[in-house]
């Protein structure tokens, strides 16, 4: 028997090779991109260009509900805008924790004009429980903080059937938002919404998958899908209420050190244990946000450290997705069951 010589050949069609050099190009900008700006050393570097009056205004009168206020950013925001004066309603799922939390806020500020509000952000039915509650006491909203966010490594469901980072970082934002709409129209116009992204929405383009129906399911990357969501929602938000005074604003708070990326992501808080941002530093931008003239901020625009930021990375193919929005508008409209856009 003659020697034979097996040669194997594994076709890859351009698009298939293309797409994988994308992927791949995203998430290494990401990485340095990230490295660079979103560490601490990043906020404080960026921190010599702030100017100290733009923290200086109070806004006692005003009223600002924050959520997921129990720890982390969400915490730190409440009590910023606490400090200078707000009437802060703190929208937590646990009561016990948020006792504890508005019970601190209220010790370090002097501020008795803090509340508590109880809402598990992953479901629709308790968001409608909590805006009919609260819109029952007829207050203007000045200041709506999107920030309860979930990163989930697992693929878990909700007892309404949705998966459950997207149920709180997507139809739970774009539920809370959309109920409190006639609120905020009755602080107009200087009525405000700020959600809180991630820069990890810098390694993902829009898509309409969005409960990662399709492949293997990666919490980290469905996080980033959802926080892509969000700078989408905003674009669209500011485009279809500009005529109400309402403004519209998706930040980031870089790499922070909070309770939710320890549970969630130990080995990235180990990776870079000294050199996160505080919980306060992640905050910053939040609170500059709710504070500056709207004259001084652009609606719909992406904000990091007290600036406007890109929302696409160079060559990382992502600008064009966003033309997706219009149909995932439609559909979370109909997950949440709310009447449709005229």
């Amino acid at each position: 028997m003659k020697n034979a010589t097996l040669h194997f050949s594994v076709k890859i069609s351009p698009r298939s090779l293309s797409m994988f050099l994308i992927k791949t190009w995203r998430a290494t900008a990401f990485g340095v991109y990230g490295y660079l700006n979103f560490t601490r050393n990043g906020f404080l570097e960026h921190a010599k260009n702030f100017k100290q009056e733009d923290m200086e205004k109070h806004i006692e009168g005003k009223n600002c509900i924050v959520t997921g206020a129990n720890s982390g950013i969400g915490y730190a925001t409440a009590e910023g805008l606490a400090s200078r004066g707000a009437t802060v309603y703190m929208v937590c799922r646990s009561k016990e924790r948020g006792e504890i939390a508005l019970s601190s806020i209220q010790s370090k500020t002097g501020n008795p004009n803090i509340h508590l509000e109880v809402c598990d952000l992953s479901s629709v039915n308790d968001i409608k429980s909590f805006t009919s509650r609260f819109s029952s006491n007829n207050i203007p909203v000045h200041v709506l903080v999107n920030n309860a966010g979930l990163l989930e490594q697992n693929r878990v469901i909700t007892t309404e059937g949705f998966e459950t980072n997207f149920a709180v970082n997507v139809l739970g934002t774009y539920a809370m938002t959309e109920l409190l709409l006639p609120l905020l129209e009755k602080a107009a116009p200087d009525a405000r919404v700020i959600t809180v992204s991630s820069g990890g929405m810098y390694s993902v383009p829009l898509i309409t998958d969005l409960q990662f129906n399709n492949g293997k399911f990666n919490g980290a990357e469905q996080y980033a899908r959802n926080k892509r969501v969000q700078v989408a929602l905003t674009e669209k938000w500011s485009e279809i209420y500009k005529e109400k005074g309402i403004s519209f604003y998706s930040m980031h708070p870089g790499w922070a050190e909070t309770p939710g990326v320890a549970k969630s992501l130990p080995s990235f808080s180990e990776r870079f244990a000294g050199k996160l941002r505080t919980s306060e530093e992640g905050a910053d931008t939040v609170v500059w946000l709710a504070l500056q003239p709207k004259e001084k901020l652009a609606s719909g625009a992406f904000y990091f450290d007290r600036a406007e930021a890109p929302k696409h990375l160079k060559f990382s193919a992502t600008k064009g997705s966003h033309a997706a929005i219009d149909s995932i508008v439609v559909n979370l409209r109909s997950m949440a069951n709310l009447l449709p856009l005229n």
